[in-house]
């Protein structure tokens, strides 16, 4: 009798899980577990502007870590949740009618962020890819770099590329026009919808993609164009 009570409440789970709530909740819910890993990863490459020891202490750490498999494991089925059911929903929603993933219809609803979602959303995939490529598996080598050692160096080898440097903005411009639409939209999935609270957290979300863009697009600006102008300007010191 708990064999069939159990298998009956697994079959209601899945067939929640296959509905149009259930994929939209799956993407909003991985979308913002993203959103927290942006956050922690952020916070580690700031360490950059402490100096090349602080930040390959870090790295060093991380890559030890006895729980980085399982976290890089988590992240690549993060991604591939996120990516794979937002397809699905907007293939599905094309093939039904022209309903997007916001809760909002009504005049000037649509946003820059939510009319890109898929392009940005290609663009981040792309980056993803060749960011781990470059700095994860340290794809390419530089010489004649700063004393220090370790992946800061390699970061600035990359950084000192101005086509790189100009992409990887270009890439977290990306990010943040996803995030602008995407974390509004995530809460809106969990019922965080009132009139008196969206508009805060439209501007909380706008805020927080903003964030993250300096945040990030700040590193290959400094270590790529200014630093890079600087040291050409005072004779190569550092």
């Amino acid at each position: 009798m708990e064999a069939n009570c159990d298998s009956k409440r697994a079959c209601r789970i899945f067939e929640f899980l296959e509905s149009s709530i259930g994929k939209k909740i799956m993407v909003a819910a991985a979308g913002l577990l993203l959103c927290g890993f942006l956050v922690a990863h952020l916070a580690g490459n700031l360490l950059m502007f402490v100096g090349g020891d602080a930040f390959n202490k870090y790295a060093e750490a991380l890559e030890h870590n006895p729980l980085l498999p399982a976290a890089e494991i988590g992240l690549v089925v993060l991604f591939l949740v996120h990516i794979g059911l937002s397809l699905r929903a907007t293939l599905a929603n094309r093939a039904a009618r022209p309903q997007g993933y916001e809760v909002y219809k009504g005049k000037g609803a649509r946003t820059p962020g939510s009319r890109t979602m898929a392009v940005t959303g290609t663009l981040i995939l792309a980056f993803v890819v060749i960011h781990v490529a470059t700095f994860k598996y340290k794809l390419g080598g530089f010489k004649g770099l700063p004393s220090e050692e370790g992946l800061f160096a390699h970061v600035l080898g990359w950084f000192a590329n101005p086509w790189y440097s100009a992409f990887y903005v270009l890439a977290v411009g990306g990010v943040a026009l996803h995030l602008s639409h995407g974390v509004q939209s995530a809460m809106q999935t969990f019922g965080v919808n009132h009139p008196r609270y969206t508009p805060l957290i439209k501007k909380a979300g706008l805020a927080f993609a903003f964030l993250i863009f300096v945040g990030f697009a700040s590193l290959p600006v400094y270590f790529g164009f200014l630093k890079g102008n600087i040291a050409c300007c005072t004779g190569g010191a550092h």
